[in-house]
């Protein structure tokens, strides 16, 4: 799989809301190169398990539209026939 990248602007919003959370929810305030670590992390080792979630989810959903066109297209064509 490609190596998720952000954009800087996205990196930095994303390295503000891992602080914000570390800080909030778990009392314990980390700067920016551990944030940076954590990010990088979560990006290398569980972003493409999220990632191929996704791709399963969205194959699934145009596979249910294929199907119901293939269904709309019958129907057509027992019209066309009567």
């Amino acid at each position: 799989m490609k190596p998720i990248e952000f954009s800087k602007d996205e990196k930095a919003a994303l390295i503000a809301r891992i602080q914000h959370h570390f800080d909030r929810e778990l009392d314990q305030p980390i700067g920016l190169l551990k944030a940076e670590l954590v990010l990088d992390f979560f990006a290398k080792e569980v972003g493409a398990a999220y990632y191929r979630q996704g791709i399963d989810d969205a194959q699934a959903a145009l596979a249910r539209r294929i199907d119901d066109f293939s269904d709309d297209v019958y129907q057509l064509q027992r019209e066309a026939g009567d």
